[in-house]
């Protein structure tokens, strides 16, 4: 496949002609400085690894600002929240606050605020609740139901499966037949029934003014497209950036084009070598299609790297330069110098951890802090016995992924009270209320369930028919529920239903003293905010990133060492990394040589990781692996690294006594 070669464009200084109060030449290097100078028309900048895309897209904030652009036709888009806002405070931090005004966030976040201002002009209820994943699926198995599903005679997918093939279809744009043969082929007999079940879904959601996060990009890319809000949204926002474009799906690269329009004022970064988020629905086409969807596009390379030595840089460049259809890319450092990386084959799974245990062992004694050290991994699995030996030599560590602190049940019931004083007719949060009361079961909260909406006003519904408990039970959760609607500080209503649910939360709960911190935590969070609609939709769009480990941890001990994913690790950087099982059958998975798309996936994961170490790079694999069946088979190392000088990566045998 014939490989996409970037050329360098020529821009001129910001000097002489503009005055800026900001000395651009000296702060900026000469690619960093094509970025930022950049005015009309679109642009592409591929940002290496390390290269200071966040100070360019900063400086060119800045830059616009001070040549007098106004900030409010300003609008970059990020795919989370913290990083949009760090850029804008940075911004801002340069020119005494003028870049404030600058509009920023997440795509659903902006979705969330164009659809609350123009929601009146298409067809969905107002006000609406933003549904997050879970609550999605559990509106998905409401509906689902509906269908006496368990009296098939073929297995149909559960709620999770349901959403996940939905969301496919609509983030990648293609039809629900197709998602469901090429990637859930068992089901594909019921595909009929399937789409009856998604359509209903749709149905109910409209109906009941609740909408999850593809509905907020398909609405807003519906206005992009309106005949007159379209042209009101391309008006305002002038300029358009958007960050790590490699991670764009389909449906959001559309949502570009409608902001943007035919004039194409749109600068984008991103680095198609870091395209790893394929199964979220991430597709590395569209950054490469980037100028063929917008004609006359001026392409701008960053590769002077300011995270790693060189030796670290000649390992990651190696491993991408088989890599087909990619743009061309080599990362250089200022840094000539370093430690060498290393490739080192131990014998099995126990001498691989005892290994990085008497590294990180070492390196503390030698004066590496525990934070400056993280063990990475494919797959959270792979770092089960590794946990084990740490625990033995009593270093503590801190494991990401895991439950999310907006995913834990008692969160949820909480969050599910709150939603039910903005919007009444939310479903899900009434059925999860009503099943958290004690002597209310499935049957009764289904029966209450339906005539509280089936109600013109379900705050008074005249919900005792009889004088059983039951009855009185539900009839006290619609007046708590209406008591704290009335209350108007988001703080205060919070703090109300917490109040009122912690005897619940005590009596299903044997960790309920752990779990109330939690809550004092989200407390914490809503006093934050003007509004609990705000607060709301804030937290399903952008939930604290925390495990419930990190939050809770009270032990007094500020070092850890870090074990992540791949993924959970894009974005962050080391003093040391240490890759573990970078054997073939663990990166690449044994799965991904189902096809090339795949495959080249797992090579951008190694580059990844590789390029979070800034000075330190070890890689391990076991020479024998335990397998499915106790059974062991040879390990060799990844074949990403087959072509990898053994100047840069020599290896190193582990004697079998260590």
């Amino acid at each position: 496949m014939k490989k996409l070669v970037l050329r360098q464009t020529s821009v001129q200084s910001g000097g002489g002609a503009h005055p800026y109060r900001i000395d651009y030449d000296s702060l900026l290097n000469p690619a960093q400085m094509q970025a930022v100078m950049h005015n009309n028309g679109p642009a592409l900048v591929l940002a290496g690894a390390g290269t200071g895309k966040t100070r360019t897209l900063t400086y060119r904030v800045a830059r616009l600002v001070e040549d007098g652009v106004d900030p409010a036709s300003i609008l970059l888009l990020t795919f989370t929240r913290k990083a949009s806002q760090e850029m804008l405070r940075r911004a801002s931090s340069l020119l005494d606050g003028r870049c404030e005004r600058v509009s920023g966030g997440t795509f659903h976040s902006f979705a969330n605020k164009v659809l609350r201002r123009f929601s009146g002009s298409i067809a969905m209820r107002s006000p609406f609740t933003v549904l997050d994943q879970s609550d999605a699926q559990d509106v998905m198995n409401l509906v689902r139901a509906n269908f006496d599903v368990a009296k098939l005679k073929k297995r149909f997918p559960q709620k999770s499966t349901l959403q996940a093939m939905y969301s496919k279809s609509v983030n990648t744009g293609q039809p629900l037949v197709d998602v469901i043969a090429k990637d859930y082929s068992s089901y594909i007999e019921e595909a009929e029934r399937i789409a009856e079940v998604i359509r209903a879904y749709s149905a109910y959601k409209t109906q009941n003014g609740m909408v999850d996060y593809d509905d907020l990009l398909l609405h807003l890319l519906a206005l992009t497209n309106h005949e007159e809000i379209g042209p009101i949204l391309r008006k305002q926002f002038a300029h358009v950036m958007v960050d790590e474009y490699q991670d764009i799906n389909a449906l959001q690269h559309a949502i570009v084009k409608g902001l943007v329009g035919e004039r194409g004022n749109v600068l984008v970064v991103g680095d198609d070598a870091q395209s790893i988020y394929a199964f979220r629905g991430a597709d590395i086409k569209n950054i490469h299609a980037f100028p063929e969807s917008f004609p006359g596009c001026k392409l701008i390379r960053l590769e002077h790297n300011y995270r790693s030595t060189q030796p670290v840089l000649d390992v990651c460049n190696a491993v991408l330069r088989d890599a087909p259809g990619m743009y061309v890319k080599e990362l250089f450092s200022d840094r000539k110098e370093g430690e060498q990386p290393m490739l080192i084959s131990c014998l099995n799974e126990r001498q691989q951890s005892v290994f990085v245990v008497e590294q990180i062992l070492e390196l503390r004694e030698n004066g590496t802090p525990l934070k400056a050290i993280a063990v990475l991994i494919r797959s959270g699995f792979l770092s089960f016995d590794l946990e084990i030996e740490l625990g033995k030599a009593n270093i503590p560590f801190r494991k990401f992924g895991g439950l999310r602190f907006a995913e834990a049940a008692h969160i949820k019931d909480v969050l599910a009270f709150l939603r039910l004083t903005v919007n009444p007719r939310d479903a899900i949060s009434w059925y999860r209320a009503l099943l958290l009361q004690d002597g209310v079961g499935a049957k009764t909260a289904a029966n209450v369930l339906e005539m509280l909406l089936a109600s013109a006003d379900p705050y008074h519904t005249d919900i005792v028919q009889s004088k059983s408990r039951a009855s009185k039970v539900v009839a006290q959760v619609i007046e708590e529920i209406k008591r704290a609607s009335a209350i108007t500080s988001a703080g205060d209503r919070a703090r109300e239903l917490a109040a009122w649910y912690k005897p619940t939360m005590e009596r299903a709960y044997d960790d309920h003293v752990k779990r109330w911190k939690d809550i004092e935590s989200l407390l914490a969070i809503c006093s934050r905010y003007s509004s609990v609609e705000t607060f709301l939709s804030d937290i399903a769009l952008e939930p604290p990133s925390e495990t419930l480990d990190e939050i809770d941890r009270d032990d007094g001990e500020d070092e850890f060492v870090t074990i992540s994913t791949i993924h959970s690790a894009k974005g962050l950087e080391w003093n040391t990394v240490m890759l573990i099982w970078a054997n073939e059958g663990r990166i690449p998975s044994a799965r991904s040589a189902e096809s090339e798309a795949s495959l080249e996936e797992e090579r951008r994961l190694l580059y990844v990781a590789c390029t979070r170490a800034k000075e330190r790079l070890i890689l391990t694999y076991p020479a024998v692996m335990f397998e499915w069946e106790h059974t062991d088979v040879v390990g060799r190392p990844s074949r990403f690294l087959d072509n990898v000088d053994k100047d840069m990566l020599p290896t190193f045998l582990l004697a079998e006594d260590n």
